[in-house]
């Protein structure tokens, strides 16, 4: 019965592990869709988010994706990062800020354009 129990347990967590890093895993095996290296070490992107809001976790997934390093905060429990975001005008998120150009909300073309534009 404990056996049973614990099999489906870490079943469970296998499923939910995979599924916060499944950029990742999809960038392993499909390398393809990753961002030219030369445009990456130029990127500068930095993302305001929360950890409840649906947008800001495709645009991390998006982000993983396609590997482009970010620096997250979250304006929820970081004041200074709030601080930063309502600087930015605030309302809504999440904002990029991807090298100087800044994306409001869930924009995967816009982020592309703003990397690429080097």
């Amino acid at each position: 019965m404990l056996g049973g129990v614990l099999k489906k347990f870490l079943l469970i967590l296998l499923v939910v592990v995979a599924y916060q890093n499944w950029g990742k895993i999809e960038r392993m095996f499909n390398p393809s869709q990753r961002v030219p290296e030369q445009i990456l070490s130029h990127a500068r992107v930095v993302l305001y988010a929360t950890d409840w809001c649906g947008y800001c976790k495709a645009t991390r997934r998006f982000l993983d994706e396609k590997g482009v390093p970010f620096h997250e905060f979250d304006i929820e429990k970081d004041s200074e990062a709030r601080k930063a975001y309502e600087a930015l005008g605030g309302r809504g998120i999440p904002i990029l800020d991807v090298n100087g150009t800044l994306i409001r909300g869930y924009e995967p073309e816009n982020i592309l354009r703003a990397l690429s534009a080097i």
